[in-house]
């Protein structure tokens, strides 16, 4: 039996991998995280209260959590933890526990959207095109170069930080900013030309430059979007498996664009452009999506097969590699309610249109 402790437990993106790794069985799952009124809700079979990463504290605490527990494999799930957590890889391995996940310089550059930008430039990726927005001056030039035809522009965080952040779709110069001071986003903030609506997720796990799994899922719509002014949250309300060879494709050139042998987790967001072809929006790296137990209940349990290769180097027996599971299987979510897994089949049996 392996001990394996997950950060960030109690919140969404963590409790998907901890209910996978349960639903495998056979191991010990601990969790640690910031936020006790979330920690008190994880299904993690120990709980530790753990400072933020970004806290003197945070280095100290987390060595003595890892000699009180000595835990076979630490995985995190949040970008700036990851960030932070990375720095200190050499203590977390010499204390015997067990890490998977990319060099810092990966990390780095995917974290910072920016930079991951640059890099898929740089490989011939398709992307919509950025603009750092470090004064004025660079905030006239992205709307007279980058907007639609209605003079809209995509405004976003470049920093660490997911689920939309700082993220505002505009035509109106004095709201964009606005919206920066607010932020005190100056030097922050980059302006890209605008994608549709339509998005692809692609995630998968390497090792040591094999792709060993991945599996696609499109977006029918956020969680609360329509309480967010960008109308992004980070939480999907349903998503869909399917098999879209070109985005599998450009998704593995964004992986390899940031680094020459992927190694760990990569989730590829891609939006479609007008044309129809995805575009990488960012690298989720070194951690799950929120919705990972949607393919475990679908029948590919990612965290448990991220927890085999990380501790053993051992493959997943699969018919193929990429999107092994079926398409158009619903995974359907919403506030204080259990998801479920369907297909549109069923939805409409279950519904009474009068």
């Amino acid at each position: 039996m392996a001990k394996i402790l997950i950060a960030g437990a109690g919140g969404a993106p963590s409790e998907g991998v901890i209910q996978s790794l349960l639903k495998a069985g056979g191991d010990e799952v601990i969790g640690m995280g910031s936020e006790p009124s979330d920690l008190v809700l994880s299904a993690a079979q120990r709980k530790y209260y753990m400072p933020y990463a970004n806290t003197p504290e945070y280095r100290e605490r987390l060595l003595a959590l890892l000699q009180l527990e000595r835990p076979d494999l630490l995985h995190f799930q949040n970008d700036l933890e990851i960030w932070h957590a990375s720095l200190l890889r050499d203590e977390i391995l010499a204390t015997g526990t067990k890490l998977f996940m990319p060099d810092h310089d990966v990390i780095d550059t995917c974290v910072h959207k920016h930079k991951s930008y640059q890099a898929f430039v740089n490989a011939g990726v398709p992307v919509p095109r950025n603009i750092a927005i470090d004064n004025e001056d660079d905030l006239r030039r992205a709307f007279a170069e980058l907007g639609d035809a209605s003079g809209k522009i995509w405004l976003r965080a470049a920093s660490i930080g997911g689920g939309g952040k700082g993220s505002i779709p505009t035509a109106d110069y004095a709201l964009a900013k606005a919206w920066i001071d607010h932020y005190k986003g100056w030097g922050d903030f980059v302006a890209a030309q605008m994608l549709t609506p339509d998005t692809i997720t692609w995630l998968s796990i390497w090792y040591h430059g094999e792709l060993i799994v991945a599996q696609s899922r499109e977006r029918r719509g956020w969680t609360h979007g329509n309480r967010s002014i960008s109308g992004v949250t980070g939480v999907t309300k349903v998503g869909v498996t399917c098999d879209n060879a070109q985005a599998t494709e450009i998704a593995i050139a964004a992986c390899k664009a940031v680094s020459p042998q992927p190694h760990g987790i990569f989730g590829v967001d891609m939006a479609y452009d007008s044309a129809g072809v995805p575009n990488p929006t960012e690298i989720n790296i070194s951690r799950f999506f929120t919705t990972v137990r949607f393919f475990t209940e679908a029948g590919l349990n990612l965290p448990a097969i991220f927890k085999d290769l990380g501790l053993y180097g051992t493959r997943p027996q699969l018919a193929r590699p990429i999107n092994p599971l079926p398409n158009d299987l619903l995974w359907l979510r919403g506030m204080d309610v259990v998801p479920r897994l369907m297909t549109a089949e069923q939805m409409q049996q279950e519904i009474i249109f009068p």
